[in-house]
Parts: structure tokens; sequence; C-alpha cells
């Protein structure tokens, strides 16, 4: 089970890995695509680590198909993320100072689903986000996402 840790520096104790985390707004745009986690029960954005030889939009599209069944492009970067105050630890014993780049993506085909890492998915307003347990560090990228800024943040 995942669980995240805080605290000054931490991610010194840690091992840096890359990931990524696709915002998929509905036809409307007024909400978000989330899946629910099998490894923890709790919602997120969908997206993972990224793989050797591919590209951060790559692993974007990539996890997005794994966890979704949704064929999407990446149509801007809304934010990259490092904190090392903050890291992830898992069942397995994995530490990890996470590196995130958030994008925008839009959906170009495919089947919403589930995958053997999502039980639930679907798409919720804020107002919905604000009320279910999402992970934390993915509450700050859709509030981010939903200001629209045109540069991308740097956090």
């Amino acid at each position: 089970m995942a669980k995240i840790l805080y605290g000054e520096r931490i991610g010194k104790t840690a091992t840096l890995r890359v990931g990524t985390a696709a915002i998929i707004f509905d036809g409307g745009g007024q909400k978000i695509l989330l899946t629910r986690r099998t490894d923890n029960g709790r919602w997120c954005l969908p997206g993972g680590a990224m793989d050797a030889g591919e590209s951060a939009s790559e692993c974007c599209v990539r996890e997005v198909w794994e966890e979704t069944g949704l064929r999407v492009k990446v149509t801007r970067l809304i934010g990259l993320y490092s904190s090392p105050d903050r890291i992830t630890t898992y069942a397995d014993g994995n530490r990890w100072q996470v590196v995130a780049l958030s994008f925008e993506a839009e959906v170009i085909g495919g089947e919403l689903g589930l995958s053997d890492e999502t039980t639930e998915v679907g798409y919720y307003s804020l107002e919905e986000i604000e009320k279910m347990d999402v992970m934390e560090p993915h509450v700050e990228r859709i509030h981010d996402a939903l200001l629209n800024q045109l540069s991308a943040f740097i956090k």
C-alpha cells in the first residue's frame, strides 16, 4: 500500500522516480477523470512511473491506456512537481521522491474501463473531488490545472 511521508528534505532517504499524471476533462470541461487504486483504495489521476526509453508524454499516454482503456494525446504541461519534503513509500520497501510531470490530455479513442490497477473510474467535479479520498499530491495538481494558467507550475 502506498503511503505519503512528509519531512524536511526527507527525499534524501529515498530514490528519485520520474512519473506522469494526466488531467483529462469530460466533454463539457467541467469534470476530471479519476481512478481508484487497487493497492490502497484511494483516488488519483491516471498516471505512473516512466520507463527507460520513453519520453514523458509517451509515459503519460501509456499509463492512461493501461489504467483506463482510453487513448489520449498530451496537449500541454500543467506542472512539474518535485518536492524534496515528500516521499511515497510502498509495502515492498520502495521509497521514492517523485518527480512528476502533470499533463492535460485529450481523449482521442478507446473505451473507459477498469484494469488490474483500478477498481473504479469516473469523471468528477471539483466539489465531488473535495469530498473524496484523493491522494494529496493529486489534489494539488487538480487545483493547478483548474487555474488554467498558460505557463507551467514548477513546484
